[in-house]
């Protein structure tokens, strides 16, 4: 299925820092919404996890776009974020209609996380 995705152009080295700042973006994405959305209602806590789902969606393409520019020094400094990407398009990456990439389904599996993850109690130490 992922056989032409852009992922495997990139060296071994690339694909490590790749998948690297993939992790770390999912991780702060999901503290954020832990911190922001753990004490609210259950209506609050799914439009919130959308709304910063597809914040993520909309503002995550220019980091990596700053990590392809320290890969590939003949890409020019640009914003690639504007204009904002229309809800749908989030919504489409959660239901898994969106591009058949490993970008689009990491996407996919993220945002479902965010969903989740104001539901979690943590132990308080």
């Amino acid at each position: 299925m992922y056989q032409q995705d852009s992922f495997f152009d990139l060296s071994p080295l690339g694909q490590l820092g790749l998948a690297g700042l993939s992790v770390l973006l999912a991780f702060v994405a999901l503290w954020i919404v832990h911190l922001a959305l753990r004490r609210r209602s259950a209506g609050v806590r799914v439009v919130g996890a959308l709304g910063l789902f597809w914040i993520f969606v909309w503002v995550s393409p220019q980091v990596y776009y700053q990590y392809f520019h320290l890969l590939f020094d003949s890409l020019p400094r640009q914003w690639v974020i504007w204009p904002p990407e229309a809800p749908q398009t989030a919504l489409r990456l959660l239901i898994f209609q969106g591009p058949q990439t490993l970008s689009a389904h990491g996407q996919g599996i993220l945002g479902w996380c965010l969903i989740a993850v104001p539901w979690l109690r943590w132990p308080v130490r």
